[in-house]
């Protein structure tokens, strides 16, 4: 297998999100596991592929190594033959290559030569029959029960030991490894609530189109493998109606909905009895189909789950999707204090213990409708532990309590009640089962006993720690009340200012930054930056020297340059930024026309690295001047921050009141500002520490929690001394209707305004 290559991927997906470029596209296909024999030999009917036409990363590939390796950063695309060159053009464009590497032939047959000589020459007929047909004896062995036994007696024994069962305690150190607001589309967050620690029912984002939108995607998935080892026909069964439910407390109709499933089982090899396991899987997820009325609509299995004497357990994931609109979209966090709580519940088939289907889709219904009209402030999934996992997680983010009113025993809190729905209500429920209601007190009270939901989150977020942390306290910092002498206005003022926002090999949010701007009333152009040969480069700067010339504002947007390796992030920004003539390009924006610069995470460091920051000019750089390094936690960091504005006078901030305070994504590996103490000292003086890290409360904090790479002086941005030039790290361009839902605060930063807006004289 070939290493993948994350800039290049990127590349594929701004090629195919042109217009001009899809509408060629007769067909197309990854290359994944079999390489160049299925990527291609997919295509169509009769092929001939020229496998020496086939670009490789290594030399020495023989011809049978080029027909089957992997290549995940590749895609095959047919083509009309006139449209060959044109298509190239545009991949050259986007700073990729385009070789045509095969044909479509009448002859249905799969030629692949190589060197000359044809190495494969298959009828497709005979592909398409998987060749010679197979029979194989099938036996499905009697299931058993599985019922979750959490250890304790009393409800506080089995709370605590629940809590922190690798099955339902805190992820949160793993899941914030991953760019959760990348396209700026998130309508929620991983974990919810003003501390962000109440996981969700469901992935949901907005479509990805230009302009806002209310549509958008939601996911949801659904297995558990004790059950599906104790039981495939039943274990799949529940794992479809735990992922649509999921999807209905979300926010979306199940009528809407489509199923994929992951199947990962043992190798089968010629046992009955193993062939029965992923048989009874399948008819379970079958039968969840037809009750539901739901199609599966793709998937993806291996049978090669072994290793000497050990088996993975069966597997089948279902992931349940939907179309709907991210208004009516509900988070699974408690919202406020005395708000009703109630459980809708299917009724069970007496035979299966599964929930019966015309019961669960009335349920549905109703939830649906309560929804649709705005009746449910939140709403979880019950699953594995219960209804006392679902109470506890939702309390978790706004740290709200809550008190039991149903005469429930303790062994029934913890029953796995798959197709039920935990809801907080905002008035009055016309269905379902009145369970208690929300409190104050950050208590859990049941079955008689009151415990400390404080306890209890500690044990939650504990138990994976050693492996995946996110926690470390630090003490406050000083809260930085600064301001600069805002620059004068330009002299001559322009209605919508032009951005220039070149795209280097890894940038990534050049999307979002053009929308942005253009809200603003900006003029962007995204300018991408070439590399592939040393006369692409010189072409490239060129036209960025050009560029420049004719904007107002060059933005340097977030992403990962050159892959961040292996000498620190925004290398190559820097370098090509130090070419003279691009250098010179800047200087007489800067100090000439009265122009702006702004760098936002990958684009912050680029400023760091050229001296734009904190110096207002591009100079050589010593070890005794500021940087951005790895984060203290050693990892990329991924959530929502709250920043303050510390220092005004910038253009940047001219729509921003000193202490204000913001609700921002962050997504970066190294985000941690060091500076000498002398040079901290003469940034405050200077008023050109232009934002903080802050807690909920509002105070500047060393606390990882708030301060997520451990800056000095909980430093997030930082101005060049007039003002002109602003590098930060959070990505205020992510922010839109309908974004970060089930977090509170401001999330909508205007600093694209204050920029564009100072032209405006």
């Amino acid at each position: 297998m070939q290493k993948g290559n994350a800039p290049i991927e990127r590349k594929l997906q701004r090629l195919f999100r042109r217009e001009d470029a899809c509408k060629m596209i007769k067909r197309c296909n990854d290359f994944g596991a079999g390489g160049v024999s299925v990527a291609i030999g997919e295509l169509a009917d009769g092929l001939y592929i020229d496998l020496n036409k086939v670009t490789k990363k290594y030399d020495g590939l023989d011809g049978t190594e080029l027909a089957i390796s992997e290549s995940q950063e590749r895609m095959a695309v047919t083509l009309a033959p006139e449209d060959v060159d044109k298509f190239i053009a545009i991949a050259t464009e986007e700073n990729l290559e385009a070789t045509p590497v095969a044909k479509v032939t009448e002859e249905k047959r799969l030629n692949m030569v190589w060197n000359g000589v044809s190495i494969v020459n298959i009828s497709r007929e005979f592909l398409n029959s998987n060749g010679a047909e197979k029979h194989q004896n099938v036996h499905v062995e009697q299931g058993t029960v599985w019922q979750p036994q959490w250890a304790g007696i009393t409800f506080s024994q089995k709370m605590k030991n629940m809590v922190g069962d690798l099955n339902i305690c805190s992820k949160k150190g793993l899941s914030e490894r991953f760019d959760s607001t990348i396209g700026a589309a998130t309508v929620l967050m991983p974990f919810g609530g003003a501390y962000q620690l109440t996981p969700q029912n469901a992935m949901v984002a907005k479509l990805p189109v230009d302009g806002e939108t209310n549509t958008c995607s939601g996911m949801a998935w659904g297995y558990n493998p004790y059950l599906m080892s104790a039981n495939q026909y039943i274990g799949a069964r529940m794992a479809v109606v735990d992922s649509v439910t999921k999807l209905v407390a979300s926010g979306f109709r199940y009528e809407d909905a489509y199923l994929t499933f992951q199947e990962y089982f043992e190798r089968l090899g010629t046992k009955p009895e193993r062939w029965g396991k992923p048989l009874a899987a399948l008819l379970g997820a079958l039968d969840a189909q037809m009750g539901l009325g739901i199609a599966s609509i793709g998937g993806k299995d291996s049978m090669s789950g072994s290793f000497e004497q050990l088996d993975v357990p069966p597997t089948l994931v279902s992931f349940a999707t939907a179309i709907g609109k991210a208004s009516k979209v509900v988070s699974t966090e408690f919202k406020k204090p005395e708000s009703t709580v109630v459980l809708i519940r299917p009724i069970l088939d007496p035979e299966t213990g599964c929930p019966n289907f015309f019961s669960l889709k009335a349920n549905y219904k109703i939830v649906e409708q309560m929804i649709e009209e705005g009746m449910v402030a939140s709403a979880c999934a019950v699953g594995y532990g219960g209804i006392a996992e679902a109470l506890f997680k939702m309390g978790l983010g706004n740290r709200i309590g809550f008190k039991m009113r149903a005469d429930m025993p303790t062994h029934r809190m913890f029953e796995p009640m798959y197709g039920s729905i935990v809801l907080e209500m905002v008035s009055d429920s016309p269905a379902g089962e009145l369970l208690g209601e929300t409190t104050r007190e950050y208590t859990f009270e049941s079955c008689g006993e009151t415990l400390d939901m404080a306890e209890l989150q500690e044990i939650w977020e504990s138990k994976l720690e050693p492996v995946y942390p996110y926690r470390k306290a630090g003490p406050t910092v000083e809260k930085i009340n600064g301001k600069l002498n805002a620059p004068a206005a330009p002299k001559i003022g322009v209605a919508k200012p032009k951005v220039i926002i070149p795209v280097f090999p890894g940038t990534n949010c050049e999307y979002d930054t053009a929308k942005a701007f253009a809200r603003a009333g900006a003029d962007p152009e995204i300018l991408v930056i070439r590399n592939l040969t040393p006369a692409d480069v010189t072409a490239s700067c060129e036209a960025l020297v050009k560029a420049i010339g004719e904007s107002q504002i060059v933005m340097l947007p977030g992403g990962f340059s050159g892959g961040d390796e292996p000498d620190g992030s925004a290398k190559f920004i820097a370098s090509f930024f130090r070419s003279p003539a691009v250098t010179e390009a800047v200087r007489d924006l800067l100090q000439h026309r009265d122009g702006l610069m702004l760098g936002i995470c990958n684009g912050f460091q680029a400023l760091i690295k050229l001296g734009l920051v904190p110096y207002g000019d591009i100079r050589p750089i010593t070890a005794y001047d500021p940087t951005l390094t790895f984060n203290t936690i050693g990892r990329h960091q991924s959530m929502l921050v709250r920043t303050r504005v510390a220092s005004t006078g910038s253009p940047w901030l001219s729509h921003c009141d000193a202490g204000s305070e913001y609700e921002i994504a962050i997504s970066h590996g190294e985000g941690r500002f060091v500076a000498p103490q002398n040079v901290l000292d003469q940034l405050v003086a200077n008023g050109q520490v232009a934002t903080q890290y802050v807690d909920l409360e509002g105070e500047p904090t060393m606390d990882q929690r708030y301060n997520p790479n451990g800056s000095l002086l909980a430093i997030e941005g930082i101005t060049s001394p007039d003002g002109r030039v602003f590098g930060k790290m959070g990505h205020s361009e992510r922010s839109g209707e309908y974004l970060y839902k089930n977090v509170t605060g401001d999330k909508y930063q205007p600093i694209f305004e204050g920029g564009v807006d100072y032209f405006k004289v």
